[in-house]
């Protein structure tokens, strides 16, 4: 066994075993003997309901009380009968379900009808499912339900008799203390600072609950330093956690001025912190770049969360500790993954895209990641997550990043990267003639002894990106002499853009569908057009193309590429072989 497999194997036992040990200590506390031990008095009524900011749709009102339930693509008709009872269609489906975010939808028609309805759910899970459940108690999902049970209290609680009103606060109490016992042991990340959050919540609006204000604000600013980076990203290097957690992050600072308590610094930093980061990821159409899980963009809660952005200034340029390199200039934004991937207990959505890269003109994407789709995410993860679904360079057709492949790691811990890129080089420059970005990444550099070196120049005017791919030995200063130096470039391309191949086999137009025209050049390479899929789309994944380079880096050590508008591109469309325009 190699030492880098010792290494990354150890590493893995000693993260198995603490994970174990939590995991162990969370199933203990559950146990019907210890579980309600030493509760404390059940408030005896709730001080504040925070603000809800995740948008309702009132049309769902009504199908939830015909009794069909559709979550993550899902749907489940109940007949009569208590969804709680019933075999859930998936796993993303039964979360959401037991997360009881649905009650937004609700409370958005608040009527007599849908405030009984709502009781009636609720009061139905109580009783089945009140005491213990495998699912339903897991932490995360303990965090969304008090979470969503406190913001739409009053659509629960206006006119709801004495038996609801004590029941329900006794079921909440219970939630929050077994919550308090078992935060630790939640999945590292989003999750654990969200069952933070729902802690922090119960101390300020639940009365009985305020002595633990003190000790869960500690474990709040605690959390938010450790997981917001000092340039506003998140550990996990998702842009999408950012936006998940903002959700929850400024209805939780109005709840600690609502009690007039004055928020934590940590609290105010980090949302301070992370405002610019949203527009950091935001392309001309709105949309998040899709980089380490990104799935497609929730515009209208995302314009919620940029309302209370008071700065609303430029995004921030570089963003270093969160792997990150934005180019604005003309109408074309380039934004480009210039990281390793995250630590290892929060990495087990990144994605194995290092120097990947998404190219967009006004409000039109050119150059795209795969993503992720909004639902059935278990089922494209395996191969959103390859370098081969990104706008980079894939050696030997496996990803520049190695995920845990072992079953019985994997039912415990997910589906980890145990090892990719460790030294990422950035060098930023910005010229007369434009901005001028170049990377190199060593996640090839072991196994296949190659360097991937690429340098992009992004014009002064936004219409043209020149492109260079270098493969440079490891050590020494010769490639090694093996079969394993095949390299795919590889350019995934927005669904709505028309890509064509030139008839010199060597190039492709692109048209947007504003009838703008750009066109891909290779210079010398033979360009492919391929078949490639669109995940993050708002209506599911979509069938696009991508444009492909081959070569073996032993002979084709240096790859030169530009798209350009088509006015800057008129000497290539005539058949010129214009050179790169990069300073190399």
């Amino acid at each position: 066994m190699a030492l880098g497999s010792i290494a990354e194997r150890t590493k893995l036992t000693v993260f198995a075993a603490r994970r174990g040990l939590r995991t162990a200590v969370s199933r203990l506390n559950a146990h019907p003997l210890l579980r309600w031990r030493f509760t404390p008095a059940v408030a005896d009524r709730l001080l504040i309901a925070p603000q809800d900011l995740r948008t309702a749709d009132p049309t769902r009102a009504s199908e939830i009380y015909a009794g069909r339930f559709a979550f993550a693509g899902k749907i489940l008709i109940c007949d009569g009968g208590s969804p709680f009872e019933m075999e859930p269609p998936s796993e993303e489906w039964a979360d959401m379900l037991l997360g009881f975010g649905w009650l937004r939808h609700l409370r958005a028609v608040e009527s007599g009808i849908t405030r009984g309805n709502a009781r009636a759910l609720v009061d139905e899970w109580i009783a089945l499912q009140g005491s213990w459940d495998a699912t339903g108690w897991r932490p995360d999902l303990v965090a969304r339900r008090i979470i969503s049970w406190l913001s739409q209290a009053p659509l629960l609680l206006h006119e709801a008799d004495m038996r609801f009103y004590r029941r329900f606060l006794r079921s909440l109490t219970r939630q929050v203390r077994y919550l308090r016992r078992t935060a630790s042991s939640t999945r590292d990340g989003v999750p654990r600072l969200q069952a933070i959050m729902a802690l922090a919540y119960a101390a300020l609006c639940m009365q009985g609950q305020a002595r633990m204000l003190k000790s869960v604000t500690r474990q709040l600013s605690d959390e938010l330093t450790r997981q917001v980076l000092p340039d506003g990203g998140h550990i996990s290097r998702n842009p999408g956690a950012l936006m998940e957690l903002l959700l929850d992050l400024l209805p939780l600072r109005q709840a600690f001025s609502a009690r007039n308590v004055p928020p934590p610094a940590a609290l105010n930093n980090a949302i301070d912190r992370m405002m610019p980061m949203l527009r950091f990821f935001r392309h001309g159409d709105g949309n998040f770049a899709l980089f380490n899980g990104m799935g497609p963009t929730r515009t209208e809660m995302l314009a919620t969360v940029l309302a209370y952005d008071d700065a609303r200034g430029t995004p921030v340029a570089n963003a270093p500790h969160s792997g990150y390199q934005r180019v604005q200039t003309g109408d074309a934004v380039l934004i480009v993954d210039s990281g390793p991937p995250p630590p290892l207990p929060v990495s087990y959505e990144a994605h194995a895209g290092c120097l990947a890269f998404e190219l967009s003109s006004k409000t039109h994407r050119i150059v795209i990641n795969c993503g992720l789709p909004e639902t059935s995410r278990d089922t494209w993860r395996h191969v959103a997550r390859a370098t081969a679904a990104h706008s980079t360079v894939t050696f030997n057709d496996t990803s520049s990043c190695r995920f845990l492949t072992s079953e019985s790691f994997r039912r415990l811990l997910g589906t980890l990267i145990v090892a990719g890129p460790k030294v990422v080089d950035v060098s930023r420059q910005e010229r007369d003639s434009g901005f001028v970005l170049r990377l190199s990444h060593d996640g090839y550099a072991d196994r296949y002894g190659v360097i991937h070196q690429r340098s992009l120049r992004l014009s002064a005017g936004g219409r043209r990106l020149d492109g260079e791919d270098l493969f440079v030995p490891a050590r020494g200063d010769r490639l090694p002499a093996r079969a394993g130096d095949e390299f795919a470039v590889r350019f995934h391309v927005h669904p709505l853009v028309k890509a064509s191949r030139l008839t010199d086999g060597r190039g492709a137009m692109l048209v947007l569908p504003n009838r703008e025209v750009w066109t891909f050049n290779a210079y010398e390479e033979r360009v492919e057009l391929e078949e490639s899929v669109y995940l993050a789309g708002p209506d599911g994944p979509r069938r696009a193309v991508q444009i492909v380079i081959y070569g073996r880096a032993r002979e084709v050590p240096r790859v030169h590429w530009t798209f350009a508008h088509v006015d800057a591109a008129e000497p290539a469309r005539r058949g010129v072989r214009e050179e790169p325009q990069l300073p190399l």
